[in-house]
């Protein structure tokens, strides 16, 4: 791709509306071969940009979802010892006495190396490396992930060490529940993703879901918007709309009415105190 229109149309042609400063944050991260890291509220379309992102170039996409505690086993690699203990013992009963030496050397080969997604994406790149919700992860996992960006490279004592062929299109996401550290923003390209406008919306919810009338799309899209500037506790993400609309759609309906909204709130709202708050609100539908 030579250009950022060429990666709008690449990213659209794989089912993601991109507007131009998501399209030109991902040709650059292609074209420069650095980490992207995108923040923004739940909902937003971080982690389907990076679906996107690797359907548009054709390769394969490489998940690791971060989480409280996560180390460097559980996204880097881990010995498979079952199997490594059945062919020790394997060995010992076809061979009796065993050589110590050339045993060892038998188990650290890549047939009990267990590949987590960092490695797999050392291993198999070209591909899209998509590191979801590094806000979650702690200090210590934030620096090791920042080693690891920074060669491409790991060292595994027993084996050896893995270099990617070529280095993989990185995605960082974030919704922000503390800060990512400056050095690892240093190492990225930074994007902030904010909710769609209202055309935009719409569009990604007929682009989703084709039986949906433009009337109800825009009802839709310009209720939910409204929600998102009620100081909820979650607010309603792209996701939610997309739930609400074909719940819609599931019941026949061509219209958003006020009955018809406060029935279906679950689609869009997940908590009760929000549901409340929206439906003692009583104008929320937004109907153009």
């Amino acid at each position: 791709m030579n250009s950022p229109a060429e990666m709008a149309a690449a990213l659209d042609g794989a089912g993601y509306l991109p507007d131009d400063g998501i399209a030109t944050a991902a040709f650059l991260a292609v074209r420069m071969g650095r980490p992207l890291l995108c923040e923004g509220d739940p909902g937003t379309g971080k982690t389907a940009l990076a679906r996107a992102l690797a359907a548009a170039l054709g390769v394969r996409l490489i998940r690791l979802q971060c989480h409280e505690g996560i180390d460097a086993a559980q996204a880097l690699y881990d010995w498979d010892f079952p199997r490594q203990l059945l062919h020790l013992r394997t060995l010992e009963a076809a061979a009796g006495e065993l050589d110590v030496a050339a045993t060892e050397s038998s188990l650290y080969t890549s047939r009990f190396l267990l590949a987590r997604p960092l490695l797999r994406a050392l291993w198999e790149a070209p591909c899209v490396l998509l590191v979801d919700e590094i806000d979650r992860a702690d200090d210590e996992f934030e620096a090791f992930l920042l080693e690891v960006l920074s060669e491409y490279t790991v060292s595994i004592p027993e084996f050896g060490t893995v270099t990617a062929p070529e280095p993989p299109v990185v995605l960082l996401t974030s919704n922000r529940t503390r800060e990512v550290h400056d050095a690892l923003k240093r190492r990225c390209l930074y994007h902030w993703l904010e909710h769609p406008d209202l055309p935009r919306e719409v569009a990604i919810l007929r682009r989703r879901l084709p039986d949906l009338d433009e009337r109800l799309g825009e009802q839709v899209a310009t209720a939910v918007r409204r929600m998102r500037g009620m100081e909820l506790l979650k607010p309603p993400g792209v996701a939610e709309s997309l739930d609400w609309a074909q719940a819609l759609l599931a019941l026949g309906s061509t219209e958003l009415d006020t009955e018809l909204a406060a029935r279906t709130l679950g689609a869009v709202l997940k908590y009760r105190e929000d549901a409340e708050r929206v439906r003692a609100d009583g104008d929320f539908r937004g109907a153009p």
